[in-house]
């Protein structure tokens, strides 16, 4: 009880930590939050419970979460909201922000980016293989 009250104080990000891409810039955040002593919890959803994010396994796979201040927040919204809480990611947050630059970065994330990097981790693995030789009689 005491864990889930101290983390209601705190930033929680709700990460693919399948995804190669994913995992590598969580990690760079996280890094950069411990460091410099953020409130940030960070949550693989492979090792999470997802009903209490209220969210589906494809909805977490496929953007990212984030809950501040009893807010829940997605997608780029998640993004700014992250980078305006880390002073070294703020002008990202502001850049990110503008009117205009907002909706097309949007628009991008959800439409270009999280559609690919979702696809990265569901579509099965190939591997190298060799055509089988048929014998002829």
């Amino acid at each position: 009880m005491a864990r889930m009250a101290e983390i209601e104080k705190t930033t929680r990000i709700l990460y693919n930590g399948s995804c190669r891409i994913c995992n590598g810039e969580i990690a760079t955040y996280a890094r950069y939050a411990a460091k410099h002593d953020l409130p940030m919890w960070f949550e693989d959803l492979n090792e999470t419970d997802l009903d209490d994010w209220g969210v589906t396994r494809s909805e977490a796979e496929r953007i990212l979460h984030v809950r501040h201040a009893g807010e829940a927040y997605e997608g780029m919204a998640a993004y700014l909201l992250l980078w305006g809480l880390m002073p070294r990611y703020k002008p990202l947050a502001t850049l990110f922000g503008l009117p205009g630059v907002r909706q097309a970065s949007t628009f991008l994330y959800n439409k270009v980016l999280a559609r690919y990097l979702f696809s990265c981790t569901t579509k099965p693995r190939r591997t190298a293989t060799r055509p089988r030789a048929t014998l002829k009689p």
